[in-house]
């Protein structure tokens, strides 16, 4: 496990998408989150949508304490801090702090203007101009 990553509690992480009415928008959170689980970073990964599909974010946030998170990073696989990151996510987060006092739910940042972003931007540039 990443030395960064790894501390005495039980980290969950919950990748949290918008949803979609196309499954196959909806299977990018799924491939992920499954990407995720194979580097082995934390024992609970489990996945949400904000609306449209499910699980929704509560279930996802039960899943989490279900299987004995003691602290779960919700991260918003957003591209940019809309009402659902700002106020809809931040509201959820202090709903499961309350529900569920044993687990510390912390949001993380949406991917925004990562500067890793860039690459990917260019990455997708060059794939396109190479076909």
């Amino acid at each position: 496990m990443d030395e960064s990553m790894s501390d005495a509690r039980r980290k969950a992480v919950l990748l949290i998408a918008h949803g979609s009415r196309r499954e196959a928008a909806n299977q990018d959170l799924v491939r992920l989150a499954e990407m995720l689980r194979e580097r082995s970073l934390f024992p609970i990964i489990e996945i949400a949508y904000l609306e449209l599909a499910e699980p929704t974010i509560p279930e996802g946030a039960q899943r989490c304490v279900t299987a004995g998170a003691e602290e779960v990073l919700m991260l918003p696989y957003f591209l940019s801090a809309g009402v659902h990151v700002q106020n809809d996510l931040e509201q959820y987060r202090g709903e499961f702090n309350t529900q569920h006092p044993g687990t510390e739910f912390k949001l993380c940042a949406h991917l925004g203007l990562h500067p890793l972003m860039l690459e990917i931007v260019l990455d997708r540039l060059r794939e396109a101009d190479a076909g």
